[in-house]
């Protein structure tokens, strides 16, 4: 058994590529190794920005024999009367290499067939591994790749060198004009000679340690954490968390070393969001807060090089800074000399998209829709006002200098300056919020109006894109509509909006009156019902059962709010230990309503049942259905079910009892017209054909269908 480690050291690979690619690397690896049929232990990718390093240990010496059999025709047909080989007997021993007296003879589920068994000998390791590792990395992805030279090759970065030991032993491997051998370099300023290695990962992972070089991300991410803890510190505060940026740092240095630094006082007076969102996207600083939160005029930079001057060091970070921050106050001091009223206008010259106009049209109809969502819930007069003033107000932050040097402060800028001006708090909020969520875990708007404005925006992004033939197809979605979507569905659950969905859509098309839209307005609102459905699912699929969200959205979920507590309900009785007979008896139940169609009898009349099990069976219908009626008016879907599973003794008794398609028509429709009722008390719950339940196989079958 021997040890393989496999290094592609190349020029700094972007922050957000050498994760994915290490990920990649080590299960590419392991599924090569095992198809090369070499059995091995632990396989690990290890990296910084200058190297991707993947090792496998224990690698056996030899590749196992492979044995294959290779079925030819029948032996009927294979040989005549006289035993003699026909045609298809000489042709299958030729296109195998064999002589028609080494066929074998098989027996099989169709017979008994002429074979060829294989045997296809091991080769040693060596031997395999450099089509192995050339294979693995040109079949690296990336989002963006380069090409070096006059190479026919690609990769993130231009490939500088290469490391490919077995057993300590060099394998060759070549990618581009690159050749593999047995040295790698450490840090390209404090240790760029070069390094041999052992190929023990063991050694690898020390000797560039030892070279100022943290190969492994763990022990790194260890070190950066370190680093800023003390930098902050020393600075008289307390990093403000940041994880993505912290991870980001990880995948930009080798060697981390903190250094603490300050800016002007005088930049606290900007709104805390323009300063963090200088250090942190611009320079990637990171903010330090006092012990209340506060932003203090202090940051801590991860430098990739040990400083021998801390101060020469920090005096550079800070002149940076110090020059961003001048532009940000200049922009936010030019922004202040006019109102964002008096911005409205400039809107009219700034395009939203081709066929959807500017993006004064889009706030016109932004308002139009949030106005009609705030009449749908009954607060029209409550927030009517302030609706369309936050709406009219909410994209004016875009022409600002501020917003067109930041663009993620969108939103957060147009609040400060309405605050500024004196507007009212809940607007100014309004006009912050109306970007949240931003994520899927990102926080919501703070009140309605945000959240109205919000929701308006992206109803008037999804119906409008949509309805001008653009689609979200695979892993492309340039406009947003899956985010759109999820915003809607969140923002209306969240608020516990009891809001139809259907008529936010009609509304948001009757806004988009002057568009042409690719396709009949019917249409486009089936496409972007259907859209919103199918992020519902996704949405709710990560916490519940997907045959349970199957079976509550196919029952309905015009109401979200409504249907979510469905969902609860259903998930809750799930729970039962008596829930798959209870949902299989549910499920015949609606099977043989749609069987029935316009058979069913529309009033089931008592002088028809003939049998004790039916007349049983309405008997408990009529005891539930004001009970479940009064339950579902309640939105208590939990109790609805309850109610409903009470009756199960007697769908079951009905089942095994009652013939229910019997041959007199005006019985068969009475009886069809009780499954109807027997349906009608939980169909607009969950459709329990979608739930995956089923009964042990028994004997004989039941009467009822």
């Amino acid at each position: 058994m021997a040890d393989l480690l496999f290094e592609i050291g190349a020029e700094e690979i972007p922050a957000g590529f050498a994760p994915a690619a290490l990920q990649q690397l080590s299960q590419d690896l392991a599924k090569a190794l095992d198809d090369a049929r070499l059995p091995h232990g632990e396989v690990r990718a290890v990296g910084t920005p200058r190297r991707l390093a993947v090792w496998a240990r224990e690698v056996a010496p030899r590749q196992g024999d492979a044995i294959s059999q290779a079925l030819g025709p029948p032996v009927a047909q294979a040989f005549d009367a006289a035993g003699n080989p026909t045609p298809a007997a000489t042709g299958f021993a030729r296109s195998q290499g064999v002589e028609v007296a080494a066929l074998e003879r098989v027996e099989t589920p169709k017979g008994l067939r002429l074979a060829v068994t294989k045997v296809e000998k091991g080769r040693k390791a060596e031997a395999v591994m450099p089509g192995i590792l050339e294979r693995l990395v040109a079949g690296l992805r990336f989002r963006k790749v380069m090409r070096t030279g006059n190479d026919d090759v690609t990769f993130a970065r231009p490939v500088r060198w290469m490391v490919a030991l077995l057993g300590g032993k060099p394998v060759p491997v070549r990618h581009g004009g690159v050749r593999s051998g047995r040295t790698t370099v450490g840090h390209r300023f404090l240790s760029p000679r070069a390094i041999p290695l052992s190929g023990k990962p063991e050694d690898y992972v020390a000797r560039l340690r030892k070279a100022h070089v943290l190969v492994d991300p763990d022990e790194r991410r260890a070190a950066v954490d370190a680093e800023l803890s003390r930098a902050a510190r020393k600075a008289g505060g307390a990093l403000r968390p940041d994880e993505p940026l912290v991870e980001q740092v990880t995948w930009l240095v080798e060697h981390p070393t903190g250094i603490a630094g300050s800016f002007e006082k005088s930049n606290l007076e900007l709104p805390p969001e323009v300063v963090i969102s200088e250090m942190r996207n611009h320079q990637r600083y990171f903010a330090v807060v006092d012990a209340r939160g506060r932003l203090q005029n202090r940051f801590v930079a991860v430098s990739g090089t040990p400083v021998k001057d801390p101060a020469v060091a920090r005096h550079g970070y800070e002149r940076v800074l110090r020059a961003r921050l001048a532009d940000a106050r200049f922009f936010f001091e030019e922004d202040r000399k006019r109102k964002l009223v008096d911005r409205i206008e400039d809107l009219g010259r700034r395009t939203y998209q081709a066929r959807l106009g500017s993006e004064l049209d889009r706030v016109h109809r932004i308002g139009a829709v949030a106005g009609d969502l705030a009449r749908a819930l009954g607060r029209e007069e409550e927030l009517l006002s302030d609706v369309l003033e936050a709406a009219r107000l909410c994209k004016t932050d875009l022409t600002t200098g501020m917003v067109g040097e930041f663009p993620e402060l969108q939103g957060t800028m147009g609040g400060h300056y309405a605050r500024q001006e004196g507007l009212k708090p809940a607007v100014a909020d309004a006009i912050e919020d109306h970007y949240k969520p931003l994520g899927a875990s990102e926080e919501m708007p703070r009140g309605d109006l945000g959240a109205l404005v919000g929701v308006a925006d992206r109803l008037h992004q999804l119906v409008g894109i949509i309805g001008v033939g653009e689609k979200a197809t695979g892993a492309a979605d340039p406009y947003g509509l899956r985010r759109a979507a999820i915003g809607i569905l969140r923002i209306v659950q969240s608020r516990g909006w009891h809001l139809s969905l259907a008529a936010a859509v009609e509304r948001t098309l009757d806004a988009l009156s002057g568009v042409k839209l690719a396709a009949d307005r019917a249409v486009v609102a089936s496409q972007v019902r259907e859209f919103l459905r199918g992020r519902l699912r996704a949405l709710w699929g990560d916490e519940f059962d997907g045959d349970l969200v199957d079976a509550v959205l196919a029952a309905g979920f015009d109401d979200v709010v409504d249907a979510r507590r469905r969902l609860e309900a259903l998930a809750s009785v799930k729970a039962r230990p008596d829930f798959v007979p209870l949902a299989v008896a549910f499920k015949r139940v609606a099977n043989i309503r749609e069987k029935a169609g316009e058979g069913a009898s529309a009033v089931v009349d008592p002088a028809l049942l003939l049998d004790g099990a039916e007349r049983a069976l309405h008997d408990d219908l009529l005891r539930v259905d004001g009970e479940v009626a009064e339950l579902r008016r309640a939105r208590d879907y939990a109790g609805v079910l309850r109610a409903v599973a009470s009756i199960k003794p007697a769908v079951d008794r009905f089942f095994d009892e009652v013939l229910v398609m019997a041959e007199e028509p005006a019985v068969r429709a009475n009886r069809l017209g009780l499954m109807k009722r027997v349906s009608d008390l939980f169909g607009d719950v969950a459709d329990f054909r979608k739930i995956q339940a089923e009964l042990p196989a028994a004997g004989g079958a039941p009467r009822g269908a």
